[in-house]
């Protein structure tokens, strides 16, 4: 049976994604300085024996074949999966992958070199290079998918998103934000003239923060038989489902930063212990795009850790495990206004919920311009300052270092993954809106540091769904409406609006 024989191939790659994320994992946090050379060597290797067996030229004929079988409904979703993943796969050439890779490194590496010094014009043709090699990849996928070239860039990260309703939506979003910025950051100067921001007693001991970091991932539902917390020198989430790595990192004069980063992490690392094990080695069995899993991110980070219910449960825990003396006179309010606090700024990472969304529209439609032809790299400073201008208020026109060249993703050919992290924040809203009509006591349970029936709710609607649907589908099915920007607009308004 091509079914079987598909299967048979799925828990070999399986193996080897195994290897390759655990090898990964360990090279960001205990491999020794030494050890990079051989390391990558060995990573190299794997890489290019699973590209070969998920490449290969009989996979479509046991695709096809597999069609005539007699297929519950769940393995014809994993047949047609499996087909998408194998044509994302196939649809560019060696040669090209070649070139671009080749391309991409070389512009990563300048980028590491000219960023600190905001030299844009010695970065320029590198990154004019890269463009022109993202187009290509576009006109490439948008044939073996039959998407719109952007769309075809879209659907690696996040399957059965089109711009058509992204348009729209970050339209709205957009329209939204530009307004509400000014009156957030108003209400904040009225609240912190009444309260204002209070001191730390810092240092905080990095072993009593990784303790608190670790009771909060117990309460919210981390199982530490199937995974771990590490420190590298950016957080990540990664290994895989049964052996999760999370990652951290401290500072002794802040706790909270490392906290909310553990909390974040966690989110990510909730979605890959829950999905399903018995299509572990299937595509349908990974979590369904970069969407999905920031959504899942910051429905921990947003819209459970930053509200005052959860701070109820977290603030003795602080005290716990940090001491008495380590906020002084502090209350929920007082963490509040530190975990939510909005301020305009150039740097996306650096954002608050607020302003974020306006970052990355900014990018989505810069990108669109960019692979459309529209928009020349050499144009990229004032096109970037003139939305930054209109969206935020601030100008980048001479600063190319906190405009323009401060993410890697353009420099690393990555065009089409930023619209998922505000849909995140989206999604995120929308099943917290959901969440809460059919868990109506769902704050109070909060309150009590009660996790169980907030995840199992996810697990069934969301986890346990894998890649069954598309995101939009997925969406749908989880909230019972399509993607909606009035449940982000509606979170917002709570917490930061009069």
């Amino acid at each position: 049976m091509s079914f079987q024989k598909l299967d048979d191939l799925g828990r070999k790659l399986e193996a080897l994604e195994h290897a390759l994320s655990i090898l990964g994992a360990d090279e960001a946090t205990h491999m020794a300085v030494g050890g990079g050379e051989k390391r990558a060597e060995a990573m190299a290797n794997l890489a290019g024996m699973y590209h070969a067996q998920a490449t290969a030229p009989q996979i479509a004929d046991w695709i096809d074949a597999a069609r005539n079988e007699d297929l519950n409904e769940d393995q014809q979703r994993a047949l047609a999966e499996f087909e998408r993943s194998y044509v994302n796969a196939t649809c560019l050439p060696t040669e090209f992958v070649e070139r671009r890779t080749a391309a991409t490194m070389r512009s990563e590496q300048l980028w590491r070199e000219l960023r600190a010094k905001g030299d844009w014009d010695s970065f320029l043709p590198a990154l004019e290079g890269v463009i022109g090699l993202v187009r290509e990849e576009a006109a490439l996928r948008s044939a073996a998918t039959g998407l719109a070239p952007y769309d075809a860039l879209m659907d690696q990260y996040d399957p059965g998103n089109r711009t058509a309703e992204i348009d729209a939506v970050f339209a709205d979003l957009k329209t939204f934000l530009k307004d509400f910025v000014p009156t957030a950051l108003s209400v904040q100067e009225d609240r912190l003239a009444q309260r204002p921001r209070k001191s730390l007693n810092a240092p905080f001991p990095i072993e009593k923060q990784r303790e608190l970091g670790l009771a909060a991932m117990r309460a919210v539902g981390f199982d530490f038989t199937h995974g771990s917390l590490a420190v590298s020198h950016h957080p990540f989430c990664g290994g895989v489902p049964t052996d999760v790595r999370m990652t951290t990192r401290y500072r002794t004069d802040q706790f909270l930063p490392s906290l909310m980063g553990v909390l974040h992490e966690t989110g990510h690392a909730l979605y890959e212990q829950g999905l399903p094990k018995e299509w572990s080695h299937w595509p349908l069995g990974k979590a369904r795009g970069m969407g999905m899993h920031e959504s899942q991110s910051l429905f921990v980070e947003m819209q459970l850790a930053r509200s005052p219910e959860f701070w109820e449960f977290m603030l003795p825990l602080v005290h716990q495990h940090l001491g008495d003396d380590a906020i002084p006179g502090w209350d929920i309010a007082d963490v509040l206004n530190e975990v939510n606090f909005v301020e305009r700024g150039y740097i996306r990472v650096d954002a608050d919920e607020v302003t974020y969304p306006l970052h990355v529209i900014l990018r989505y439609e810069l990108e669109q311009e960019l692979v459309s032809g529209k928009l020349e790299a050499s144009q990229i400073p004032e096109a970037w300052d003139a939305r930054m201008t209109e969206y935020l208020g601030i100008s980048t026109i001479n600063d190319p270092k906190d405009g323009p060249m401060q993410d890697v993703h353009w420099p690393g050919g990555a065009f089409g993954y930023f619209p998922s992290y505000t849909l995140g924040a989206m999604i995120a809203a929308q099943l917290a809106a959901a969440m809460q009509k059919d868990l109506p006591d769902m704050r109070a349970q909060m309150r009590e540091g009660d996790f169980a029936a907030i995840n199992q709710w996810r697990a069934d609607k969301v986890w346990s769904q894998a890649s069954r649907y598309s995101t939009p589908e997925l969406i749908t099915r989880a909230t019972g409406e399509p993607l909606n920007a009035d449940h982000f607009k509606a979170h917002l308004k709570s917490r930061y609006g009069r």
